[in-house]
């Protein structure tokens, strides 16, 4: 099973940063969200902890495209790059579908749109349980969301994530149990 590590807890005030998570499984590296933050040491150093490097992650995974989830992505100059329809790495794009698609055995991606319609959420199984890092929370603390593109699907998938985990990292907060 996979280990799942906070990075950085994200906040939205008084600015903005979003939570970045590492998430490795076997020889497969994960970076999740690594975008906007006081300063890229808040993700390169704990990483460092953990025993890993920038250039030993191979995956890079964005819940979304804004750029408070994906300023930092390169810090992380040999990993392939997630999102909602396709692998990015170099000069490739390769077509898929993020439903459903396993990054390495106990790391999935799902497609959760409601605070955009292009999100995704990473689903990592640990040996504690099911870990969801998502944007259908921002934080443990704000009810809806305020942006939400679509409200009815940030609802029926924050409820579709509830019944696949136990642990939520919302895009902007500590981790929560659900």
């Amino acid at each position: 099973m996979a280990r799942f590590e906070l990075l950085f807890a994200g906040y939205v005030t008084p600015g903005v940063a979003s939570t970045v998570s590492y998430v490795e499984d076997g020889d497969i590296r994960v970076v999740v969200d690594p975008g906007m933050v006081p300063d890229r040491a808040v993700i390169l150093d704990p990483l460092r902890a953990l025993g890993a490097e920038s250039s030993s992650i191979t995956d890079v995974v964005f819940s979304h495209h804004h750029p408070d989830h994906t300023l930092h992505a390169a810090l992380f100059e040999n990993a392939q790059f997630h999102d909602h329809w396709a692998i990015y790495q170099g000069d490739r794009w390769t077509d898929r579908p993020a439903e459903g698609f396993r990054v390495s055995p106990d790391v999935q991606l799902i497609e959760t749109p409601g605070h955009t319609l292009q999100d995704i959420t990473t689903l990592v199984t640990t040996p504690s349980g099911v870990v969801a890092c998502t944007h259908l929370w921002w934080n443990g603390d704000i009810e809806g969301d305020p942006r939400a593109t679509n409200p009815e699907l940030l609802g029926l998938n924050r409820e579709r994530v509830k019944s696949l985990a136990n642990v939520i990292v919302p895009g902007h907060g500590a981790p929560f149990e659900i």
